[in-house]
């Protein structure tokens, strides 16, 4: 009796723990967010979001954040896009030809150090290779360093999606005489939801980074022009602009932020939604 009433009593405890955990990190969650909409609500206007800034506009004039918000579009999914590139066939070489040996350990755990690097490195990285190439801030020098970011985030979520088909799909396809390419074609049908979750977690990740982006994309408050221009970014528009000592221009500040986090929630369901929705006729 005595150790069934102490497993009740660690049972209840560990319980009681993991609610305070979910308690506190939704509190914290609405606490940010009724933070910024309270302070950047009152700023956000129609013109803020159709209207590029004028040369006033960190003096508190007129004109808005277009170009930072197309520029952080930009700048995402050019990232995501490289990312995908590197990241599918180098997962699926892992998965059906290196499958189970030390190349794919050693695959993993580069990937793992890469996603615990913080992104300043990477920009700083992109930065010394802009020098040593004599090239100056674009926003394709900003999707290169982006890129390096989110690749270890696409690739060890598909990598997670793809270790959790099942063997015997692999073993059923295998016996109908398929080569090895074709069954590549077999698992991307089969991780269809997934894959599209890890681009939305990574294009996520991508347009509300700064680090990666401040020395290499540069700041510009004209519209994205080309891929060998500076381009500006929402973290960078709003570091920018609360750095004024002016309120209205910070007040400006907190409606870009709460812009950026309505974005960033929007993906995040969306990525929610891709799992479960599209993921209902994966076989588990």
């Amino acid at each position: 009796m005595k150790r069934k009433s102490w497993r009740k009593l660690e049972e209840r405890f560990f319980t009681g723990l993991m609610w305070l955990a979910v308690l506190t990190a939704a509190s914290l969650l609405g606490l940010i967010l009724l933070t910024v909409t309270w302070r950047g609500i009152g700023a956000l206007s129609w013109e803020m979001l159709t209207q590029a800034p004028t040369g006033a506009f960190y003096l508190g004039g007129g004109g808005g954040i277009l170009n930072a918000i197309t520029g952080s579009l930009a700048l995402a999914t050019g990232a995501t896009l490289v990312a995908l590139a590197l990241a599918v066939p180098l997962v699926l070489y892992m998965h059906v030809y290196a499958r189970n040996t030390r190349t794919t350990q050693w695959i993993r755990l580069s990937l793992d150090v890469m996603w615990g690097i913080p992104s300043i490195v990477y920009g700083a990285f992109g930065f010394s290779l802009m020098i040593y190439l004599g090239l100056r801030a674009s926003l394709l020098a900003g999707i290169i360093a982006l890129a390096l970011v989110v690749l270890p985030i696409l690739a060890r979520t598909f990598d997670e999606v793809l270790s959790l088909t099942p063997r015997e799909l692999r073993e059923v396809t295998f016996a109908l005489g398929t080569t090895r390419f074709e069954v590549i074609g077999v698992l991307l049908r089969q991780t269809v939801p997934g894959l599209l979750t890890a681009i939305l977690l990574a294009f996520g990740r991508g347009i509300g980074d700064a680090a990666a982006v401040l020395f290499t994309a540069g700041y510009t408050n004209n519209m994205p022009e080309s891929l060998f221009r500076p381009v500006a970014s929402l973290p960078l528009a709003i570091f920018f602009q609360l750095g004024t000592p002016f309120p209205a221009v910070q007040a400006r500040a907190y409606a870009a932020a709460l812009v950026l986090t309505a974005m960033i929630l929007i993906i995040s369901l969306l990525a929610h939604l891709s799992a479960s929705r599209l993921g209902r006729n994966v076989i588990r």
